[in-house]
């Protein structure tokens, strides 16, 4: 871990960061994703959009399991069902009904029952839901059904991909025109380690304000954190300078350390202050709780 400060304190000049060692002299801020799920509390939600690859095949799967049913179905079930001297438009009418059978009722009917899900979903751990997040019902599976038709079987899923590589979220048409997406839902159990505050940013801690650091930033902190290791030291060294500078604007005072342990520190620090706060808060709950569920003084209990 390289220092990126001199061990003397350093006094920052107006509109740059201690932590940026360019030249350039520009405010730094730091902007919020636009692309963010906000509920109507005004809580961000973290929902992972399922990949173009995992999309992919999650439906090539889908399309085996329906096809290969149509197929086996013509090879060992209705055979047994027509007899030699069935009328010709009989079986143009058993094939199209089978057809459409496997290609539109089934998705659709499997979407809605399933809020979302079905077998290929289910081997690449996503779920179809609205853009809001919300389970999907019939309209969106219908739709979702009837432009499938087109853009996965007749263009042999050509016109799905294009869509999916030119937009957001990897939506396909069907998507775009129900409002839905292919939300990622496979989360890891790795449990990590927890730190605290750095032994030589302790005294620090007990007067520093972190609380408007923003919660895509605090994220993005520590998902660095956890890669850190993994990174090579020359990345390791601009990410970290990267991430204080933003960080950096949000955090009064700033002390006079390396990128990391200013990172670590501010992570942890926040961390704690939430858990005390939440605390603090179900403490408050708990202790209302007699007088929210118990009766009037004196009242009879019926």
């Amino acid at each position: 871990m390289i220092p990126m400060v001199p061990t003397t304190p350093v006094a920052a000049e107006p509109g740059s960061s201690r932590f940026d060692d360019s030249d350039a002299d520009h405010p730094m801020t730091y902007d919020e994703p636009t692309n963010q799920l906000i509920t109507g509390e005004a809580v961000a939600l973290d929902l992972r959009p399922a990949s173009f690859v995992l999309r992919a095949a999650g439906t090539i799967i889908d399309w085996l399991v329906y096809f290969g049913s149509y197929i086996l179905a013509w090879i060992f079930v209705l055979p047994l069902l027509i007899s030699e001297d069935v009328d010709t438009g009989v079986l143009q009418i058993l094939a199209v009904s089978s057809l459409v059978l496997a290609i539109v009722v089934a998705p659709v009917a499997v979407e809605t029952l399933s809020k979302g899900k079905s077998l290929g979903k289910l081997a690449v751990g996503a779920r179809v839901v609205r853009d809001d997040g919300g389970a999907i019902g019939f309209r969106h599976a219908f739709i979702r059904g009837m432009t499938g038709v087109l853009e996965i079987f007749l263009t042999f899923g050509g016109l799905a991909a294009i869509v999916g590589f030119l937009g957001t979220r990897s939506k396909r048409l069907g998507d775009l025109i129900a409002g839905t997406y292919s939300q990622y839902e496979r989360v890891s159990h790795k449990e990590r380690p927890v730190f605290g505050v750095p032994l030589e940013l302790q005294a620090w801690s007990l007067t520093a304000d972190v609380a408007r650091l923003p919660d895509a930033l605090a994220r993005r902190i520590a998902q660095y954190l956890g890669q850190a290791n993994g990174l090579t030291p020359a990345t390791r060294d601009r990410l970290g300078r990267e991430l204080a500078t933003e960080a950096s604007v949000y955090v009064s005072p700033v002390p006079n350390t390396n990128a990391e342990l200013f990172l670590a520190a501010v992570a942890a620090l926040r961390r704690d202050r939430e858990a005390a706060a939440l605390a603090l808060e179900q403490r408050g709950l708990d202790a209302l709780q007699p007088i929210l569920t118990g009766m009037p003084h004196q009242f009879p209990h019926r």
